[in-house]
């Protein structure tokens, strides 16, 4: 009941509705009636769907990226705040990284540029031919044009995970490591979240409070994993180093290898079940 819905497949890659994303268009569909009747909320209801067919082609824009440096996807899900495009791996050079994350916010610019045109004939059919028939439409391409551009300015932000924050974290990895370049990238996405989280209180926006608070969790999940993965690196070197078999990992029935603990942010070398040295 609860699962998320495959409406789709685009370049081999599934295209799914989380089970909360009708929340949105409901909310606006509501608020819509209650402000200007079923004319308003159709119109209402109809934009919000149409921005997210666009954030759903941002997140087709990355994962054909990451196609390119042989990136796979898993799939796209659309959530009520934004949607997210779930690949196998980030690249770890700063350069493919910058690609990706900026093609998102580029097919949105083309979206941008390809409704200008359309909005202005459609402004000009309505002062000459449609004085009133065309009054809808128009409102419609206008506020998709501008939602367009929303999109790229919001995704610019340097807030790690965020677009911007993935190339404010690849360029700051060209003058210094991975982990280090990641570590500053989450906390001023750390300090850009609670920025909004803020706002969002003070303005009384449940979404933008909502997405503070994803933009926080992920962007220090993501800074965790990445240290993870250079230590578990470093300590493969000096298993090498010393002349020592590959590391292997804990299973339920034999605890003979190395295991990561998060708390103590440190591996574990397990030597039997009752003898373990700290490294």
């Amino acid at each position: 009941m609860f699962d998320n819905l495959r409406i789709g497949r685009v370049f081999g890659i599934d295209l799914k509705l989380h089970s909360t994303f009708w929340l949105l268009p409901a909310f606006m569909f509501i608020t819509g009636w209650l402000r200007g009747g079923a004319p308003a909320a159709a119109l209402d209801t109809a934009w919000v769907l149409a921005v997210f067919g666009c954030v759903a082609l941002h997140e087709l824009g990355h994962a054909l990226a990451a196609r390119w440096y042989g990136i796979r996807t898993q799939d796209i899900t659309l959530y009520p705040i934004g949607g997210i495009a779930r690949l196998e791996r980030i690249p770890e050079r700063a350069w493919p990284e910058i690609v990706i994350a900026m093609a998102g916010p580029m097919v949105n610019v083309i979206i941008a540029l390809l409704l200008v045109p359309l909005v202005i004939l459609n402004g000009i059919a309505i002062h000459h031919w449609w004085p009133s028939n065309g009054d809808p439409i128009h409102a419609f391409l206008v506020r998709v044009l501008f939602s367009n551009v929303l999109l790229v300015l919001f995704n610019l932000i340097p807030a790690f995970p965020m677009d911007g924050g993935r190339v404010f974290r690849a360029l700051l990895s060209l003058f210094t490591d991975r982990v280090t370049a990641t570590n500053w990238a989450a906390r001023l996405g750390s300090l850009i979240a609670i920025g909004f989280g803020i706002w969002a209180v003070l303005e009384t926006q449940p979404f933008l409070f909502i997405l503070a608070i994803s933009v926080f969790i992920m962007g220090r999940q993501e800074a965790q994993m990445v240290r993870q993965i250079e230590a578990h690196r470093r300590q493969r070197r000096m298993w090498f180093e010393a002349g020592w078999s590959d590391p292997r990992p804990d299973t339920p029935d034999r605890r003979d290898g190395w295991v990561y603990d998060a708390d103590r942010g440190e591996w574990v070398d397990y030597r039997g079940r009752d003898r373990f040295r700290r490294v």
